[in-house]
């Protein structure tokens, strides 16, 4: 059985702030964020990489990514939204996910070098809750 976090956090096994989730996509506050505010984008379903993502859940996942994005700017103030998906390299768990990051013009991030931050204690539950009221879902 696979035991990447992701299909941990799908089945309870591991705490997450979800801001959404559905019998098809899970989104969740990276613990590392590069951006505080950014968001895991994956399917329920264990997939590798985009390689591997069936055809039916293309238009869930990204949609969902979408939808995120937009949420970003109203809940946090972001100016717009860096999206992106490592595919193998530099892909660090193994199941398929979207990074949605929040964006401001001045915010010091340049190329693909991801600085990572940390949530002070607390931090995050409330971060969740501000996307999760954007996006109209309730906590999973």
């Amino acid at each position: 059985m696979v035991t990447d976090i992701v299909c941990q956090i799908v089945r309870g096994e591991i705490e997450a702030a979800v801001v959404h989730r559905d019998e098809q996509v899970v989104a969740f506050l990276d613990h590392r964020p590069v951006f505080k505010g950014h968001v895991l984008v994956s399917p329920v379903p264990h997939v590798d990489t985009l390689l591997e993502l069936p055809a039916e859940l293309m238009v869930p996942l990204l949609s969902t990514a979408q939808r995120v994005a937009r949420a970003l700017g109203a809940a946090l103030g972001a100016q717009g939204t860096f999206v992106a998906v490592n595919n193998v390299v530099s892909q660090s768990v193994p199941h398929l996910h979207v990074h949605v990051v929040p964006r401001s013009k001045g915010d010091g991030l340049r190329g693909f070098f991801w600085p990572r931050q940390r949530y002070a204690d607390g931090e995050m539950a409330a971060y969740a809750e501000r996307v999760r009221e954007r996006l109209g879902d309730e906590p999973s």
